[in-house]
């Protein structure tokens, strides 16, 4: 069985590595944006209990995924299960550059116009992750890959991936 999780900063890559493992490899995917925040603003966090739900759900219905995100407590919750890592570490300057030009995520905004509302509050979000220490931070994310005893590696940069 193969099940991956990917993480790191936001505009790193991670949704669009998630979907080109999925479709490779016939992977089912769940991108962790879609389960961790409430339909408020301005926007709130869903109760951890609540995620954790949807999360297996989803594990209980898929034998293969990929699951993707910068939540290292729900990242760490699916982790006993995991047989690969992916921990993208890209530099902040290329992730801003990403953020730029990520096509639409219609799964997340209503429209292009109100995700491109959005990307100065994102950027500024991005430019953050060496420094703060939730569960969205580079040291967050250090720790989760330190803690994985299993087949693990660092991508510093986006590249094709078969």
């Amino acid at each position: 069985m193969n099940k991956v999780i990917i993480f790191g900063n936001s505009g790193s890559g991670k949704s669009t590595l998630a979907k080109q493992l999925a479709n490779t490899q016939g992977l089912a995917h769940l991108d962790l944006d879609t389960i961790a925040w409430l339909d408020t603003t301005p926007p709130q966090r869903m109760p951890m209990a609540q995620s954790v739900k949807f999360i297996d759900d989803f594990l209980q219905q898929n034998s293969n995924w990929v699951i993707e995100g910068c939540y290292a407590d729900l990242l760490e919750y699916v982790m006993p299960q995991v047989n690969k890592l992916i921990f993208l570490n890209l530099a902040v300057a290329d992730c801003i550059t990403n953020a730029k030009n990520r096509p639409w995520e219609p799964h997340k905004y209503p429209s292009k116009q109100a995700q491109d509302d959005n990307l100065a509050m994102l950027i500024e979000w991005i430019k953050q992750y060496p420094n703060r220490d939730d569960t969205f931070s580079l040291a967050a994310h250090k720790k989760l890959y330190k803690a994985f005893a299993g087949a693990k590696e660092v991508r510093t940069e986006n590249a094709k991936y078969d």
